[in-house]
């Protein structure tokens, strides 16, 4: 849906760029206005449509939940269990893992089911989370149902004890944990997602989760100042800025080209590629999937808001429309990249190789439409 919203984004660059072919100047200068009414709908519709389904950021803060709770169980099965849960070698402890197993297992089915890990959790205190235990039990059998058949078995017990541990430690400062003991681990990796949900909930206590994600009010007042507020700074600098590339090139002898589609880029979007980088490093398919979300939200906005703020100084000012190159290379890109993140699930080894050849195929169609062919 995010890929599909991202094609979406698009229409008013296709919508300025066919407008142009009008002969008459007062007739591209309208263009430029439709194209601007448009692409503020557009973004108009996008916030709100982030304000009333916002499943990208409630999957994430699912996510978040999940591994508070699966971190808070691994607290409990630590101080349940009759010795180590980890070897010095960093290998799971199955023995130990096993006669916790038959422990929590009353009926001897070798499955545990709900029931017997409600009256395992009995006694903890999910803090912070206010969570039943119900909701905790539920958690915790997505996590570790690997089948989905609503029960664990011992091995999958124990891969997902073996898998959360590995998490907590390389949540830490490595995957090894050497000398530290496992209650540390666990203590260390329970203590980072807590910050990580107050980030998520905009520093409000997280014994307020349900009122925060339904009664968000707050959070979206500021969500709309800070919008405001950023675009009246991109309005105020667009100009100032293209001079200051401008005398940079002049004073270093460095292209204008390179300053502008290479070096600013990576400047400006250095932060979508960390938390990319970041979330992609935990080889999750949870965490995958929201930085896929997350990449082509930040898209959409990249091509309704600049866009929208780029129209309104062309509109205002009456200068030129000529940018036919560039939108060319962002139609394109967007389109592709749509398409593969509209029709599939799951993305093979192969399709990284075409995103990767799309950033040197797009400097290289803009270089040779605006500087060999003269477009611009």
């Amino acid at each position: 849906m995010a890929a599909r919203i991202m094609v979406i984004s698009v229409i008013p660059f296709l919508v300025v760029q066919l407008l142009q072919l009008l002969n008459s100047t007062s007739g591209r200068h309208v263009a430029i206005l439709i194209a601007l009414i448009l692409s503020v709908v557009l973004l108009i519709s996008y916030c709100l449509y982030q304000v009333f389904w916002p499943w990208i950021q409630n999957r994430r803060l699912e996510y978040v939940l999940q591994r508070r709770v699966i971190f808070v169980f691994l607290r409990h099965v630590k101080r349940r269990a009759l010795g180590k849960l980890m070897k010095d070698d960093d290998e799971v402890n199955a023995e130990i893992v096993n006669k916790l197993f038959t422990t929590i297992d009353t009926d001897n089915d070798e499955h545990l089911t709900e029931s017997e890990l409600k009256a395992f959790v009995v006694g903890i205190h999910f803090e912070d989370i206010n969570l039943d235990e119900s909701d905790a039990v539920e958690k915790i059998m997505t996590a570790f149902d690997t089948s989905h058949d609503n029960r664990i078995s011992n091995e999958e017990f124990i891969r997902g004890i073996r898998k959360w541990l590995y998490q907590a430690a390389s949540s830490g400062k490595g995957v090894g944990h050497g000398n530290t003991s496992t209650m540390k681990i666990i203590d260390g990796a329970d203590n980072q997602v807590k910050k990580e949900l107050d980030q998520l909930l905009g520093g409000e206590p997280s014994d307020q989760v349900t009122e925060v994600v339904e009664n968000a009010k707050m959070t979206i007042l500021k969500a709309v100042g800070f919008l405001i507020f950023g675009t009246a700074i991109a309005a105020a600098f667009a100009d100032p800025l293209v001079d200051a590339v401008d005398n940079f090139s002049d004073a270093t002898s460095i292209p204008t080209f390179f300053i502008s589609f290479i070096a600013l880029p990576l400047a400006t979007n250095s932060s979508e590629a960390v938390s990319a980088i970041i979330f992609a490093s935990r080889k999750k398919q949870t965490t995958a999937s929201l930085t896929f979300s997350e990449l082509y939200g930040a898209v959409t906005m990249n091509n309704l808001l600049c866009l929208a703020v780029f129209l309104a100084l062309v509109y205002i000012r009456g200068l030129t429309w000529d940018f036919t190159s560039e939108v060319i290379v962002i139609v394109i890109v967007c389109i592709v990249m749509g398409i593969f993140g509209s029709f599939r699930d799951t993305f093979p080894l192969w399709t990284s190789s075409v995103a990767f050849i799309l950033y040197p195929f797009s400097l290289v169609l803009v270089y040779v439409l605006d500087y060999v062919l003269g477009w611009s």
